[in-house]
């Protein structure tokens, strides 16, 4: 797998993503004292990129740290929201995760779900690029909006 950098207008093309903008909010809802107000929106996402240097240098011996695990948290909240934004209905996030980072999220509408994805190497959550990120978080949003127009009266209830 060959990981290239962003370019510039695709970095620009990824901050057009209703997704990216739905995740800046929800991690900005988080900052209660106002230490982010003055950041924009590149340096709050900036933990969510893991190019490879990165990911190798990670260890994944020990418990995933506590900020990755807000990270993966606020990014299923964000495509929760994202896919309510989309159809209306609520779709929550439940994540399960083991001690050494393996697990499962789902993202339930009313008895549905919606959204579901295992989970591994929590560790190392992140994604090469913005781009990267903003695609992920459209595809799961796209899959978690279909998924919940062609089941509406399961995911209604």
């Amino acid at each position: 797998m060959s990981l290239t950098t962003t370019a510039p207008s695709a970095e620009g093309d990824a901050f057009a993503s209703p997704f990216v903008k739905t995740l800046a909010r929800a991690i900005r809802a988080h900052d209660t004292f106002g230490q982010w107000d003055n950041k924009s929106d590149q340096e709050i996402l900036a933990d969510f990129i893991v190019d490879a240097e990165k990911r190798r240098q990670i260890p994944i011996i020990a418990n995933p740290d506590r900020k990755v695990l807000w990270r993966v948290e606020v990014f299923y909240a964000a495509v929760g929201l994202a896919i309510e934004r989309e159809t209306g209905l609520i779709a929550a996030p439940m994540l399960a995760l083991s001690h050494e980072g393996y697990g499962r999220v789902v993202l339930i509408a009313g008895r549905l779900v919606a959204v579901r994805r295992q989970l591994r190497d929590v560790h190392r959550f992140g994604f090469p690029s913005l781009a990267a990120l903003a695609a992920e978080g459209d595809k799961l949003v796209a899959e978690g909006a279909a998924m919940i127009r062609t089941h509406a009266a399961i995911a209604d209830l």
